[in-house]
């Protein structure tokens, strides 16, 4: 899910930015701080709180018990699960109620559910552990990345932290500036020299599968989605694994779903998703290709709902080393 800049050390053109901080920008960040001081409590809470504004004291627990769910219509196990996350009722259940719950609902039940999202917030930040398998191979270090990212427009800043692979590398997207590139520079001692680059070219890809757009949970949740069409297009059965795991300090509901017609039909041969319980959104996925081999992992490790000023997004941020 991130962006390349392995090969930025090869491009002959740079644009280095030069940094300020008046006195007018200082009493913006000391504004800044003080609106972030009275900000609602809902938007500070970390990735184990229910979302924003739905409180578990605000939402009554579901009256029909986990064990009956699988007897409702497919509108009522739909609005059950709603209920459920929001009331916290879902996150109590122990793993045996979560496996036989999810096995006794409507198939369509949980894309209907992930539909209706919010699959993530209109800002947060974020902490993601990625790999991909690029060319064959499968990295021996992921990557680890802090992400903040705000919508309307979409604005991204990402960084890869020191404990993973690419370490130091930072890359700023804002499409309402220029909507087909990216800028960012490599980490080490190259990295007083950024440039802009293509969202779609060689040198975005060599890292990575997907562009600096796809980062994100929304993007698990249209995946998912758009795999669950194929499904039905095609005419097949979804086979699905149901089990209960704790990944990364996150405890989730994993779905493994697998097609008899794999790649390139679907964009796995097996893929392995973990539902948060707090949120209708996945913390995790694996994909598999059609020789068994993983190809890409990525794990949410925190989710943050946060807003963010325009600094967060300018490459003259003191804080950011471009």
């Amino acid at each position: 899910m991130s962006v390349s800049l392995r090969r930025l050390s090869n491009m002959r053109s740079w644009r280095p930015l030069l940094a300020g901080l008046s006195r007018q920008c200082l009493l913006g960040a000391l504004g800044a701080c003080l609106a972030a001081l009275a900000m609602p409590p809902a938007l500070a809470q970390n990735d184990d709180t229910p979302p924003p504004l739905e409180t578990a004291s605000a939402v009554k627990a579901p009256a029909t018990p986990a064990s009956q769910v699988g007897k409702l219509t497919l509108d009522q196990q739909v609005k059950w699960l709603r209920a459920a996350q929001r009331s916290g009722a879902l996150a109590a259940l122990d793993d045996a109620q979560l496996v036989a719950l999810f096995q006794s609902l409507d198939p369509l039940a949980l894309p209907r559910y992930i539909k209706a999202g919010p699959n993530g917030y209109a800002s947060y930040e974020f902490t993601m552990s990625r790999s991909e398998r690029i060319r064959g191979q499968w990295p021996d270090k992921p990557d680890h990345m802090l992400v903040r990212l705000a919508r309307d427009p979409l604005r991204i800043y990402a960084k890869w932290l020191p404990d993973g692979a690419h370490a130091g590398q930072e890359i700023i997207y804002d499409e309402s500036k220029r909507a087909d590139e990216m800028y960012g520079h490599l980490g080490g001692m190259l990295n007083v020299m950024p440039l802009w680059t293509s969202l779609n070219g060689a040198l975005a890809r060599s890292q990575s599968n997907h562009h600096v757009r796809d980062l994100g949970t929304e993007y698990i949740a249209r995946q998912y989605l758009a795999e669950g069409k194929k499904y039905i297009e095609a005419g097949l059965p979804r086979s699905v694994q149901v089990e209960v795991k704790t990944i990364e300090g996150v405890r989730v509901v994993a779905f493994t779903f697998e097609t008899p017609i794999g790649q390139p039909r679907f964009y796995a041969k097996k893929e392995t998703l973990g539902l948060d319980l707090r949120h209708p959104y996945f913390r995790s996925v694996e994909s598999y290709d059609n020789d068994g081999k993983i190809f890409e992992r990525i794990v949410f490790e925190t989710i943050t709902p946060k807003t963010f000023d325009d600094s967060t997004f300018d490459p003259k941020n003191k804080a950011y080393k471009f």
